[in-house]
């Protein structure tokens, strides 16, 4: 069986006149990148990473560097969903580190992780920001390949994220269960069989005022919950009962959010 240790390291850097460019990057297969663009609107660089192969299989090892310098700002995302394989015996391993210098501003939006059947996968994401940098950052979950009958099927999946802003924790959490023991958790909240699962984390200081209408978007078959950090953030949680109502509300959120944190107008399907 063939498998990939691939790597992918992007610097974003301010130019002169305020644009961003990359300043620099490397990656490897399974990696690849599109050409980015730059949303003059929204002063954003869009940068899209592409997986050129199926996805991911039993071996591989992927590790992600993203480095936001001062006064850059950057929205990374991928044009299609992130599919993990049935695993014979071994496992596949994903790692990310995320960091925001002051007055930077990164986004990082990967369409859906779809576990199959049988497979074992595990992410790690650390996310350091400077005092005074910006970071959104969202982990979408579908339950699987629904329309073959391996929703809830995946045998172990791990996602794991620690956050930092200006060297202090504040946030810590681990996700580790079989899809067996998410597809009861889904039954319990009354979710649906075909129950998708959203995680984002906004990094700033300062007042929340789209709090009142993010909250909201709770109902109509969407449970949503927002906490506030130890310090400079919140986490929102949400569910919802199908992709479409996924991806809605995760835009639904982005539109709320937009008018506070100007990058975030930036479409992220532009190219």
């Amino acid at each position: 069986m063939v498998s990939f240790s691939g790597h992918l390291r992007l610097q974003a850097a301010a130019r002169a006149g305020g644009r961003t460019a990359l300043a620099g990057q490397s990656f490897r297969a399974p990696y690849h990148l599109s050409k980015p663009y730059w949303d003059a609107d929204a002063g954003t660089l869009l940068v899209q990473v592409v997986n050129p192969t199926a996805g991911i299989l039993e071996g591989d090892f992927l590790e992600s560097d993203i480095a936001v310098e001062k006064d850059a700002s950057l929205l990374v995302t991928t044009p299609s969903a992130s599919r993990v394989f049935k695993m014979t015996g071994g496992s596949a391993e994903c790692r990310q580190h995320f960091t925001v210098a002051k007055g930077g501003w990164l986004e990082v939006l990967p369409e859906p992780l779809v576990p199959h059947r049988g497979c074992r996968y595990r992410q790690t994401t650390k996310v350091e920001v400077e005092t005074g940098g910006g970071l959104f950052f969202a982990d979408l979950l579908m339950p699987g390949r629904i329309a073959h009958g391996e929703a809830w099927a995946w045998e172990k999946l791990c996602l794991e994220t620690e956050v930092r802003l200006g060297g202090e924790l504040i946030l810590r959490e681990r996700f580790e269960q079989s899809g067996a023991d998410l597809k009861a958790l889904a039954a319990l909240a009354g979710s649906g069989p075909k129950a998708c699962f959203g995680n984002a984390v906004l990094v700033t200081e300062g007042e929340a005022p789209w709090l009142p209408a993010v909250a909201a978007l709770h109902g109509d078959g969407v449970w949503l919950g927002v906490s506030a950090l130890r310090r400079g953030g919140w986490s929102i949680k949400f569910v919802a009962a199908d992709s479409i109502r996924l991806r809605k509300t995760l835009c639904d959120l982005r539109e709320l959010m937009a008018p506070h944190y100007p990058p975030m107008a930036c479409a992220a399907r532009k190219l």
